[in-house]
């Protein structure tokens, strides 16, 4: 699937008062999803190509059922501030290439070792740890190629594009420190909500807030625009990481594609470990409305990027 130089995400029609922000962003997500995994499609390597292993890994994790969380973002901020979905499209993929490789990573028997990942058996259960390792690695050089080779935009925007996807993935205060943080945090019996969140915001919120900055460079937000947004994802991806503690106590594997309960049988620092499942949900409630609040000195119609705060907050898989 291809689109036009002035494409933009289908956005679903007003369905009156009784359709709320979250599921009028619940639709957007489903469009935008279609059009992530077609340009994911055209840049992954096909299972044929040599080496096949490491290709057909790359795809059982790649296109396994996904919420596109991160490129939906990218896409719903850029398309907010202007921008067409032609121009933001690669930057979008970058960006769930950098998020599958650490979940391919996160998995491994090194570090959390799971055998179960978006309903699916983990890469390294199905093609075995040195093979999932080769995948994550080719994902994450995938992903700087994505923007690198990306000529719808100019060449001082990829350079911006890649600068801000390194940061937020590798250290010192992105995913890798994050993920350097949580499994620091096994061993300790103390952890305090400032630890907590500094492990949150690094190994989730990193990569979502630079998911957003990412949407509004390529749509050429202003100064005050690209802060507001910044603020926004800042606590979005906090938020999103709170849910997700909620989801390891309160779902099953079913309803996340994942194995739940994980958190507490690894004894890893999480919000309802740390405070209860109540005091955790008013946590997430207090972090949304910060969210939400960041975005009201902004000019351009939100109602989109609230609505996903809201769908975040809502989340049940």
């Amino acid at each position: 699937m291809r689109v036009s130089s002035d494409a933009r995400v289908p956005r679903p029609r007003a369905g009156g008062a009784h359709e709320s922000a979250a599921e009028e962003s619940r639709a957007y997500f489903e469009r935008a999803r279609s059009l992530v995994e077609a340009k994911l499609g055209e840049l992954v390597p096909p299972e044929t190509t040599e080496p096949i292993s490491v290709h057909a890994a790359i795809r059982w994790s790649l296109f396994a059922p996904a919420k596109r969380f991160r490129p939906t973002l990218l896409l719903a901020v850029g398309e907010t501030f202007g921008a067409s979905a032609e121009r933001l499209l690669c930057a979008a993929c970058a960006f769930e290439l950098i998020h599958t490789y650490s979940l391919v990573h996160d998995d491994l028997p090194a570090m959390d070792d799971d055998d179960l990942r978006r309903g699916r058996p983990t890469c390294h259960v199905k093609f075995g740890e040195a093979t999932a390792i080769l995948a994550g690695d080719a994902l994450q050089a995938l992903a700087f190629q994505s923007i690198a080779e990306d000529e719808t935009l100019d060449p001082g925007l990829r350079v911006a594009l890649v600068s801000e996807l390194a940061r937020a993935s590798g250290t010192p205060e992105g995913m890798v420190a994050g993920q350097a943080h949580d499994l620091a945090a096994e061993s300790l019996t103390d952890v305090g909500e400032s630890e907590l969140e500094l492990i949150h915001r690094r190994k989730t919120g990193a990569l979502i807030q630079a998911s957003a900055r990412a949407g509004a460079l390529v749509a050429g937000a202003c100064k005050v625009e690209l802060e507001a947004v910044t603020r926004y994802a800042f606590d979005l991806g906090l938020l999103f990481q709170i849910t997700d503690d909620l989801l390891d106590v309160t779902a099953t594997a079913a309803d996340i594609g994942k194995t739940p309960g994980k958190d507490a049988r690894a004894r890893k620092a999480t919000y309802p470990a740390l405070y209860g499942l109540d005091a955790a949900r008013e946590r997430a409630r207090s972090v949304y409305e910060d969210a939400c609040a960041a975005l009201k000195g902004v000019e351009a119609d939100t109602t989109l990027l609230r609505g996903i705060a809201e769908l975040i907050l809502e989340r049940r898989a």
